[in-house]
């Protein structure tokens, strides 16, 4: 794995056995029941339904049989499902992510909370009812606990996927982009809760960056900060999400899945704190979206933002909104490009991390 040179600038049967936190300092693939005392345990209810708000997620029947065989398994996110596509297309979509995962020899673990219980694995008609109910809440990390409590379902961002995926023992996880730290935070201080809880959580997780409308410098800044390692597959330069590249150095690069599963051993050998790794893979330069093209709206984005006093929360869907608008849905096709080619790397790294 070659160092790039320095930069020359300043369970559906409900899970009853408990399970490892990904990033174990057991190396090798997701461990057992036997072995794995890091999660939750979800009991069934006399009427066959697990009770509300009790125990870790609950694994579907084809998820909890691949991680008692080791075998591989890819955790998909929901969030881009229920709010980041139009429908019908999410449904398409989700259904076609993870036949790329089974393609290529792993198992797709869609996370998600349904009705008050956390769940790694959805069934065909539980993916399509977060992809067709509009009452579908987007839940970070912090909104589980009063999610389960409630008895709410949500489509799980980063942070309530990578956590709840790693609460199951698995140990890859895919999505399109990270959060990160917003552009104009000295103002505001706002910064993803993805970050803080990547540096607390031990699982793989391919992206293709963070998204370009955040601060990009400044968000490798805090990621070093909190001891978040990342390598970029086949590049020398950090990814722009909607972009090949963010201009951006990386230390690392890998070249191959089997380079990212040595990674992934060597990490679980040193043990020591828990904190993600993540592959950097880029959007394929031939399906991003055009550079010029991108920054003129990001640019025109960021003015309407500041002249409607859109802050907090509402920044990231309002910039986004706009560049779907304004690049007449150019900027959809390159994120789907995205979340594909993350998709597969993903599943090729499973497998690669699941040979013993």
């Amino acid at each position: 794995m070659p160092q790039n040179p320095p930069e020359q600038r300043p369970a559906d049967r409900d899970a009853t056995e408990p399970r490892a936190m990904a990033g174990s300092t057991t190396s090798g693939p997701a461990a057992g029941p036997a072995d794995s005392p890091g999660a939750g345990t979800a009991d069934e209810a006399p009427n066959g339904t697990a009770e509300r708000g009790c125990g870790g997620p609950v694994l579907s029947a084809e998820v909890r049989a691949a991680l008692d065989a080791r075998l591989p398994v890819v955790a998909l996110e929901s969030t881009i499902i229920a709010h980041g596509l139009p429908r019908p297309r999410n449904l398409a979509v989700a259904l076609e992510l993870e036949g790329i995962v089974r393609s290529l020899g792993a198992v797709p673990a869609t996370v998600a909370v349904l009705d008050g219980r956390a769940r790694v694995g959805l069934d065909g008609a539980q993916v399509r009812r977060i992809a067709e109910d509009r009452g579908v809440r987007k839940l970070g990390h912090r909104d589980l606990a009063p999610a389960l409590a409630a008895g709410a379902s949500g489509a799980t961002t980063v942070s309530a996927t990578a956590f709840l995926a790693a609460r199951a023992g698995l140990r890859v996880f895919a999505t399109g982009g990270l959060g990160g730290v917003h552009r104009e935070w000295v103002h505001d201080q706002d910064e993803s809760a993805d970050l803080r809880l990547l540096a607390q959580t031990g699982i793989t997780v391919v992206c293709a960056g963070v998204k370009s409308i955040l601060d990009v410098p400044a968000t490798l800044q805090r990621l070093e900060t909190l001891g978040v390692g990342i390598v970029g597959y086949r590049t020398a330069h950090f990814p722009g999400f909607y972009l090949h590249s963010s201009g951006e150095p990386v230390d690392w690069t890998v070249n191959s899945p089997e380079e990212v599963a040595a990674v992934m051993r060597a990490k679980d050998a040193l043990g020591g704190p828990q904190a993600a790794l993540i592959v950097a893979n880029p959007v394929p330069e031939q399906e991003q979206l055009n550079p010029a093209l991108h920054d003129r709206v990001l640019a025109e984005a960021l003015g309407a933002c500041r002249e409607r006093g859109v802050f907090g929360q509402d920044v990231t869907p309002f910039l986004l909104d706009r560049l779907a608008q304004r690049t007449a849905g150019a900027s959809l096709e390159a994120n789907l490009a995205a979340v594909r080619a993350n998709v597969r790397l993903a599943a090729r790294i499973a497998v690669a991390a699941a040979v013993r």
